[in-house]
């Protein structure tokens, strides 16, 4: 007599883990994709050496105003789409189908970027601390691969236990921020609190790079609607973590890049940093050491972590957006495949995985800079990439709603969509018209870097769009499920059916 084995449970689904997170889980991804210590103490002290201002606490205040505005209308469309893809779906149900996917496939260029260039800052930093502290002498792209291999195996696990250890990690930070805050206030150069970083003479001359910085800065509010299949009471979770993780942005990025110029002579704070970033040196750690040497080892410490709490947040959107595009045949199926178990989005978090290990042996071998090449440009072109994602969201609000009011108030679907659209589109103008200064490079000098980015963006728009139409070619109910997110599925087979029937 035969015995029947019992079935095993399978390792792959195609589903999200569903009602794992609330309230303060999902604001710690957007907090900590651009978590205040890493963007203070690694964005703004490179940004104040390569773009040349000060200005950067009036920029957080001007972007952080267009991007409240924007989110009015964003979070009053995730109320009727819920997908991973938030960018993606958003711009194919407002613009169509064939701009959704343009705009995919920007939001897998972008997002990238920003998260394989977080391990640049990861290794610098943590390879300066080691040979100052412990006289131990590690190529920085060693240290960034120990990082790259912790994000491998959390990209893996359920998200829930991602949140917690981001949690954790931001908690201690905001406190250390809050001490750092009191010390730069209370020890100011000169013996006087200096007002100039707020004022426009100090911003006008580097609006451009100084905005592009600031929306990388942003980066991570947005994130609450790809959290959205996975989020408990998901309308009220994904407006409250969007407006204040927008808020506790504003308040750090602002405060703290205040402080810590006024700190270092406002004055003084752009020679400072252009002379450490020319001789290597983190000049983040100059700075905290100004209220003694135990801030020194902490600050640095929990910017290290800071980084990595950053790395892993942009390593869940990224693996998300991969998913979702699998979900709908943008992308091969495997993509939307999910670990049963976890719930993780399998093969987009190894896919990512992938990326990061060329890109780091990549540098590692060409010795290019971590902190100015692979930090600065690619997490502040990867910001670029996101500007123009929410620029295109904020138009498809507008269509989006104007074909169906769907019980939405005129501001939410219509007012502030249409005045961030035009703010955005004036960041923009700036931003590409003053590319070069992003990147540290003088107008007069050539240097491919200056087209070669927003090119990629082009490219990778123009790919999708043109796949788009194949795919209507090729596979009708493929093409119509573009954008349905969890209904995809469903929507793929009434399709099929359809057109069966006639």
């Amino acid at each position: 007599m035969s015995a029947t084995s019992p079935a095993r449970p399978s390792v792959v689904s195609q589903a999200l883990a569903r009602d794992r997170l609330g309230v303060p889980s999902v604001i710690m991804f957007a907090l900590t994709a651009a978590a205040p210590l890493m963007v203070v103490g690694a964005l703004v002290s490179t940004g104040w050496g390569v773009v040349g201002t000060t200005g950067f606490p009036l920029a957080f205040l001007i972007i952080a105003v267009i991007l409240a505005l924007f989110s009015f209308g964003y979070v009053a469309m995730s109320r009727h789409i819920t997908n991973a893809g938030a960018f993606y779906s958003y711009i194919a149900q407002g613009l169509g189908r064939p701009l959704g996917v343009g705009g995919a496939l920007v939001a897998l260029v972008a997002y990238n970027l920003l998260q394989v260039g977080l391990y640049g800052a990861f290794g610098f930093f943590f390879s300066s601390l080691l040979e100052q502290k412990a006289d131990l002498k590690v190529d920085w792209w060693i240290l960034a691969l120990i990082l790259w291999l912790f994000i491998a195996v959390l990209g893996l696990l359920r998200v829930d236990v991602n949140s917690k250890v981001l949690m954790i990690l931001l908690g201690a930070e905001l406190v250390v921020v809050t001490i750092f805050d009191v010390i730069f206030f209370s020890h100011p150069a000169g013996g006087s609190l200096s007002f100039e970083p707020w004022t426009w003479g100090a911003l006008k001359d580097s609006a451009g790079p100084a905005f592009a910085v600031a929306t990388t800065a942003f980066v991570g509010f947005e994130a609450a609607p790809v959290f959205s299949e996975e989020a408990r009471s998901k309308n009220r979770t994904v407006a409250v973590a969007t407006f204040l993780g927008l808020g506790v942005m504003l308040l750090s990025y602002s405060l703290t890049s205040w402080a810590a110029s006024a700190s270092m002579g406002v004055g003084e704070t752009v020679g400072k940093a252009q002379q450490t970033l020319d001789q290597g040196g983190p000049f983040f750690i100059t700075l905290v050491e100004k209220g003694g040497n135990w801030t020194g080892d902490v600050g640095t410490v929990l910017l290290i972590t800071s980084i990595a709490a950053a790395a892993l947040s942009y390593h869940n959107t990224t693996a998300r957006y991969a998913f979702a595009l699998g979900r709908e045949r943008v992308l091969p199926s495997f993509f939307g495949r999910t670990r049963a178990r976890s719930g993780a989005p399998m093969a987009g978090s190894l896919f990512q995985t992938i990326i990061g290990a060329v890109t780091i042996v990549l540098f590692g071998v060409a010795g290019w800079d971590p902190m100015v090449n692979l930090f600065f440009w690619l997490g502040t072109s990867g910001g670029v990439g996101v500007l123009l994602l929410v620029a295109a969201t904020s138009l498809s609000v507008i269509f989006y709603f104007a074909r169906d009011g769907r019980g939405e108030n005129p501001w939410s679907r219509l007012i502030a969509p249409i005045l961030a659209t035009v703010a955005l589109g004036y960041v923009m103008w700036q931003v590409f018209d003053n590319f070069g200064l992003l990147l540290g490079i003088a107008p007069d000098q050539k240097n491919a870097a200056v087209w070669a980015f927003p090119a990629v963006y082009g490219v990778a728009a123009v790919i999708g769009i043109i796949w788009a139409l194949i795919l209507r070619g090729l596979n009708r109910a493929d093409y119509d499920a573009i954008g349905l997110g969890a209904r995809a599925n469903t929507a793929r087979v009434e399709s099929t059916e359809s057109v069966e029937v006639r």
